[in-house]
């Protein structure tokens, strides 16, 4: 039976490119422009492969997905001195959560009429994303309560896994993890806690 955290494509960040990543931030936040090009490069696949199937039909009439992994890119990049550098797998998360805002904020322009005037919420609905037509929009909104739950390294360990399809080794990178079989237990506990925190939500 396939493990459904296990990612049906190979992870666009191969492990030995994770262990510099903490370097490349450093040389951004030092204002070496080669180094951000470098970083946008880098993580412009893993975002682009998450973002596919997330936002909505509608909007994604408005807006190509690719311009809006760019625009989180951009955004993180203007704001990476503000960002505390502790591992990858921080900043993978801070990273996801910049694109879910983006694309959320594009849901809400995808329900305004072509003259600028905005719909009334009962009256449009930019329809369900791909996750949601798979799992239920309720789920979906349940899976991101639950997650925002969790302490930061079991957050980062299940975005790492579930979403982005990281293998074990390249999440013992991305958390700092000492081997393969810590980041699996990491992943396991965060899963448990993930599944009692969505239990406690159904009550």
């Amino acid at each position: 039976m396939t493990d459904p955290g296990r990612a049906r494509e190979t992870p666009a960040v191969p492990a030995e490119r994770l262990e510099s990543t903490a370097a490349l931030l450093a040389l951004v936040q030092g204002g070496d422009a080669a180094a951000r090009e470098r970083l946008v490069a880098r993580y412009l696949p893993v975002l682009r492969r998450w973002a596919r199937g997330r936002l909505p039909a509608a909007a994604r009439g408005l807006s190509d997905t690719d311009d809006l992994v760019q625009v989180t890119l951009i955004r993180a990049l203007d704001h990476v001195n503000d960002f505390e550098l502790r591992r990858e797998g921080a900043f993978l998360a801070y990273l996801r959560r910049i694109l879910l805002n983006a694309m959320r904020d594009e849901v809400r322009r995808s329900v305004r009429r072509p003259g600028g005037d905005e719909v009334s919420a009962d009256l449009a609905d930019p329809g369900p994303s791909v996750l949601e037509q798979a799992i239920g929009r309720d789920l979906v909104e349940r899976y991101e309560a639950a997650l925002a739950e969790l302490p930061e390294d079991h957050r980062e360990a299940v975005i790492l896994r579930v979403e982005l399809g990281f293998t074990y080794p390249e999440i013992a990178e991305a958390l700092g993890k000492p081997s393969s079989n810590a980041a699996r237990m990491t992943v396991a506990r965060a899963l448990v806690r993930l599944s009692e925190a969505l239990e406690k939500d159904e009550t």
